[in-house]
């Protein structure tokens, strides 16, 4: 099967998968898909050691690299106001003291002192300004095999889209909405994902089904789009290609491949949910993402709650109750973004199976459907 997209980028699948693990990004690309590491947890250092691992095990396949680069953040512009230590300080008492109580419910201990020291956390919207120019400079030496830079968060910084050109790099946005789509690429990014309210992680209101015609309509024949937003199978991929995408956009899915370095309480978690296991929430990032329903998502939406702080600082309060949630292996509290196909994803299987059985799917359902035009 091939797409202008997947032609364009040497790709055997048009399916792209969003994963924060190199083993998951590998074994997709190397399956015939297009992996895409997501960055955000990686300073320029730790990105150059990924991307190297990376480039050693797929060969001159290419790949892509997400970003989280938002628009509006608190700390915007750099400076020593937005230092980690600075955003740190501007949580309220309050909230601190919610979490606290809210931790203390479940059983879940402070961290020892040894382990308590307050070193700088990876959330959305921390560091945007101060590494975000020499993580691009990352990709940028990798363009041997890195042939997409994709921002999550709203339209990407002019100079990421003005590097990425003159390395010959395409530049791809997310949206969730068609003028968010008209914006993006009024801005040059190359290629649009629209992502539907299904999805995981960040995503706006409007559903897969509905977002995808009105954004392929809205940008033209020129402009490849990518669907997002539950999407799992060759069933569902045949319909956003129906819908006019060029390809799929993945991400929860990989979440619970054997490749993939989920925590054993979220893959648990996630194996067990349905498809109603999920919310749209505020309370991992400070911006409205979807998510496993745990007891810290329901307490933020409670009578009790002082309010979700703004990004990066609700990222940052989420952060540092992880480091504790997660050695105490307090699995009412453990969530992961993901989306409402959380209710297929029920058993560990490799990538490379995964990535098979869509297109296997796909071509069954592309034939079934060609049928319904095959006699008089």
């Amino acid at each position: 099967m091939s797409t202008p997209i997947a032609e364009r980028l040497g790709i055997e699948f048009p399916i792209f998968a969003f994963s924060h693990c190199r083993d998951v990004v590998a074994a997709v690309t190397n399956a015939g898909g297009f992996g895409v590491l997501g960055a955000l947890a990686y300073g320029p250092e730790r990105l150059e050691i990924e991307l190297n691992w990376i480039d050693e095990h797929v060969g001159d396949k290419p790949y892509g690299v997400d970003f989280a680069m938002p628009v509006n953040y608190v700390g915007k512009g750099g400076g020593d106001e937005a230092s980690f230590q600075s955003l740190d300080a501007m949580i309220p008492e309050q909230h601190r003291q919610f979490v606290d109580e809210l931790l203390d419910r479940y059983e879940v201990p402070e961290l020892p002192p040894e382990l308590d020291d307050h070193a700088p956390v990876a959330a959305a919207g921390l560091g945007v300004d101060e590494m975000g120019p020499n993580q691009v400079q990352v990709c940028l030496d990798h363009a041997a095999n890195v042939k997409m830079i994709v921002n999550a968060l709203g339209p990407p910084p002019p100079y990421v889209i003005e590097q990425a050109h003159a390395a010959g790099m395409l530049v791809g946005g997310l949206c969730g909405s068609k003028v968010h789509a008209e914006r993006q690429v009024g801005i040059g990014v190359d290629v649009i994902v629209a992502q539907g309210t299904e999805a995981g992680g960040h995503c706006g209101e409007i559903s897969t089904m509905v977002l995808v015609p009105e954004v392929v309509d809205a940008v033209g024949p020129d402009v490849p789009v990518l669907a997002a937003g539950g999407i799992a199978t060759g069933r569902q991929m045949a319909a956003a290609l129906a819908l006019g995408a060029q390809g799929v956009w993945t991400g929860s899915m990989w979440l619970t491949v054997s490749e993939a370095d989920t925590g054993p309480e979220a893959l648990e978690n996630m194996l067990a949910a349905t498809s109603r296991d999920t919310v749209r929430s505020r309370a991992m990032t400070g911006k409205p993402a979807r998510q496993l329903r745990t007891a810290w998502t329901d307490a933020w939406e409670g009578p009790d709650s002082p309010g979700t702080l703004p990004m990066p600082l609700q990222g940052i309060l989420h952060q540092e109750a992880g480091r504790r949630t997660q050695r105490a292996h307090a699995k009412e509290l453990i969530g992961y973004p993901v989306g409402q196909i959380v209710g297929r994803m029920n058993k560990v299987r490799p990538s490379k199976d995964l990535v098979l059985e869509m297109v296997e799917e796909w071509i069954e359902t592309t034939e079934r459907l060609n049928g319904l035009l095959a006699e008089d």
